[in-house]
């Protein structure tokens, strides 16, 4: 009987460190799951910083491609811009010229103007010595025939 006792004791004291050792593989399963919860929860947190940082990545793509797309517009009309400057040098160059030009135009349009305006005078001087002439003539040729018919009447 003390065997069994012995055993029956053992048995308790075995007993009681299994259901210590049960209790301690409980809390430990517990607190693992409540582990596997907690990085569950943490894994959910990353793919969600996963997928706004891919969304990010996706904008930042799309804003280089933008980027580039405008320095290359940007080179185009700088390479533009240079050639309306090129224009507009050499228009501004054809209009000092056309400018210098008409300046001698309009002088050389004064001088003949003068010339045109001496020549009128002196063709009004011409045109009144004629009509003088013309009078002097027609009283000459009255006074002629007056002459002849007197002496025709004599």
């Amino acid at each position: 009987m003390n065997t069994l006792r012995l055993e029956a004791d053992e048995a308790v004291a075995a007993n009681e460190e299994l259901k210590t050792k049960n209790k301690s593989l409980e809390q430990e399963n517990l607190a693992k799951e409540q582990e596997i919860k907690s990085l569950t929860h943490r894994n959910q947190v990353l793919e969600e910083q996963i997928e706004k940082i891919e969304g990010d990545l996706k904008g930042a793509k799309d804003t280089a491609l933008e980027s580039a797309q405008h320095s290359t517009q940007n080179e185009s009309l700088q390479r533009r811009l240079q050639l309306l400057e090129e224009e507009a040098e050499e228009t501004d160059k054809t209009l000092r010229e056309t400018n210098e030009k008409l300046r001698q135009t309009d002088v050389k349009a004064g001088h003949y103007e003068r010339k045109v305006q001496a020549l009128e005078a002196s063709r009004d001087q011409w045109e009144a010595k004629y009509e003088e002439m013309s009078k002097k003539y027609a009283d000459l040729k009255r006074e002629l025939q007056d002459l002849e018919a007197d002496i025709s009447n004599v």
